[in-house]
């Protein structure tokens, strides 16, 4: 049977609800595919699994590394793929919005495990893009190919791999699919009412407590924290910094949040593997349960 069954698509699609009730009827566990998510006392902004639902399904790759600490791919993929060969369900749910993640596990990519270098990177950035681009052209041809020009962030990463290890970033990179089959679910919906979904979540946070919870972490952590500077709390936070209103701060929260989710959009459907059901489907999960089935009984 499957071994590894995953959900994924844009935020607000209702992936989570969707994994609680599938993870029931299998009895399986779900493993988090959410770079938010891992991090401790995140809670609200980032949609987290309430205590009652990790109650009632075992969930894994949530809150695992401190807010001040750096949760890398390579890192998440290690314990996702550690996970995944030790847990005896099967099969498990691997659900979530951040394509990287899922990419990771589901193709097997090979990533550097180089930690950043913010010294080194500082020294790079001080060059200017043009020259460090063209820095790459020389020491790995292969990955500027790859890399456009004007892309600061992949060809820091590049040069930052190339200067730490001596090898080149395209001589570490490819891809060791895993040999396990594996099902590939995506929820979607109409723009118009992903924007719905979007709405009433945010408002759901506000109303959950959310404002007190970035009030919380910038006291605790300092305003400057990067993962405050992220949906939902980004905006939250110029609330209590007196810039805007809370109301304009909800209405930008669904403003940022639906520009992330048509990107989601776009990055998942570049993949042919994932078979897309309608979100709002009312028999979503009679829909997506049939086609658990059909491959437990042809397997």
């Amino acid at each position: 049977m499957t071994k590894l069954i995953v959900i994924c698509g844009a935020t607000a699609t209702g992936k989570s609800g969707l994994a609680l009730k599938l993870a029931k009827r299998l009895g399986s566990v779900i493993l988090s595919a959410d770079s938010r998510q891992v991090y401790r006392e995140f809670n609200i902004g980032t949609a987290k699994p309430s205590l009652a639902e990790q109650q009632a399904v075992p969930h894994y790759l949530i809150d695992i590394c401190n807010a001040t600490e750096t949760m890398t791919v390579a890192d998440y993929q290690a314990q996702a793929q550690a996970l995944i060969n030790s847990l005896p369900n099967s099969p498990l749910l691997l659900v979530g919005g951040t394509g990287l993640y899922i990419r990771s596990i589901v193709q097997g990519m090979k990533i550097p495990r180089v930690a950043p270098n913010y010294e080194l990177r500082s020294q790079l950035e001080s060059l200017g893009q043009t020259t460090i681009y063209s820095i790459l052209q020389q020491v790995d041809p292969i990955a500027a190919q790859k890399i456009h020009p004007n892309d600061p962030v992949r060809t820091l990463r590049a040069l930052e791999v190339f200067y730490v290890t001596g090898v080149p970033i395209s001589e570490q990179q490819g891809e060791n699919p895993p040999e396990y089959p594996i099902l590939q679910i995506g929820l979607d919906c109409e723009m118009d009412k992903l924007t719905e979904r979007i709405y009433k979540r945010t408002e759901q946070m506000i109303a959950d407590g959310l404002v007190a919870e970035v009030e919380y972490l910038c006291q605790k952590y300092g305003a400057d924290l990067p993962l405050l500077n992220t949906l939902g709390y980004q905006e939250i936070k110029e609330y209590l910094a007196g810039k805007i209103s809370l109301e304009e701060a909800e209405e930008l929260t669904v403003l940022h949040t639906r520009q992330f989710a048509k990107r989601q959009r776009t990055w998942f459907r570049a993949y042919p593997q994932i078979e897309w059901f309608d979100a709002n489907d009312a028999d979503l999960l009679d829909k997506v349960w049939q086609r658990v089935i059909s491959i437990k009984n042809s397997s």
